[in-house]
């Protein structure tokens, strides 16, 4: 591909941005779809100056990571119904200077649950709450799942259960609740911390469904405990791909190549561990 002035420019903003595998995934499926675009990282402090320059320069469409997908939403012009009632929003499409929020990451969380899990009825402990747990845990409520946030600081859990209306458990009581699924969305066990887990191992049941949204190692430290505890594992790259495939649908209004897209991540993956 010629990259040139008609070459239409998308990215990944976040701080740290180095490890993401976002832009090979999307430049795969730009590739794939034939179409004339491409997808860069942008590491940043500043979002409202970052959201500046998309309108300046012309810029697409925008992945919104860590820490700003809450933050971000107050300099947007317009937010989907579904990212305001969560709270968070990890997608920006730029229509000519006006900027509009969503959020993919529920959709993308209920899609790789659903492959191994019938949700309606179960139970969920939600580790966390940022904006991915969020994310999951309205759409879990949506889908008829009971859940319940789990998280270390009492007074961000708290509010988390109160807009879900759910219960709050500490961090320290969690294996005192039984539940059917586990799903952790801090970025604990993430690089370079990959030997860390928040939860502790005799709170891992066999037959429970154990998720976690880190994708980079695809098998985080509480997966492994998992597995070998009898529990149902879904990593944290088919939420990953999937809430991808949905940004690209916004963007582009092209169905996504999702199978092209897990390729690339997983190659993606494969050569930073070889790199490692």
């Amino acid at each position: 591909m010629t990259i040139d002035q008609h070459t239409s420019l998308y990215g990944v903003v976040g701080k740290p941005i180095g490890h993401s595998l976002s832009p090979a995934m999307h430049n795969a499926a730009f590739s794939e779809a034939g179409l004339d675009a491409v997808y860069l990282a942008f590491e940043t402090e500043d979002m409202q100056g970052c959201l500046r320059g998309i309108r300046a320069l012309g810029i697409k469409g925008m992945s919104v990571t860590i820490p700003f997908k809450s933050m971000v939403i107050p300099y947007l012009d317009e937010v989907n119904l579904l990212a305001k009632k969560i709270g968070a929003v990890n997608t920006i499409i730029n229509d000519d200077g006006r900027l509009a929020g969503y959020n993919t990451d529920a959709l993308g969380a209920y899609k790789a649950l659903n492959e191994k899990v019938v949700l309606p009825g179960k139970s969920c402990l939600v580790l966390g709450a940022g904006g991915a747990a969020r994310a999951i845990g309205f759409i879990l409520k949506e889908k008829g799942v009971d859940v319940s946030v789990v998280n270390r600081s009492d007074a961000r859990g708290n509010e988390l259960a109160r807009v879900l209306e759910c219960p709050y458990i500490p961090l320290d009581r969690v294996g005192t609740h039984k539940a059917d699924l586990l799903i952790q969305t801090t970025p604990v066990g993430m690089p370079p911390n990959i030997d860390e887990c928040l939860v502790p191992e005799h709170v891992l049941k066999a037959g429970m469904v154990v998720m976690d949204i880190i994708y980079n190692p695809v098998e985080t430290r509480l997966l492994k405990m998992a597995k070998a505890r009898g529990c149902i594992t879904i990593s944290g790259l088919s939420m990953f791909v999937y809430q991808g495939a949905e940004q690209f649908r916004l963007w582009t209004g092209v169905n996504p190549p999702v199978g092209t897209m897990r390729r690339a991540v997983e190659t993606a993956l494969q050569e930073q561990n070889e790199n490692n």
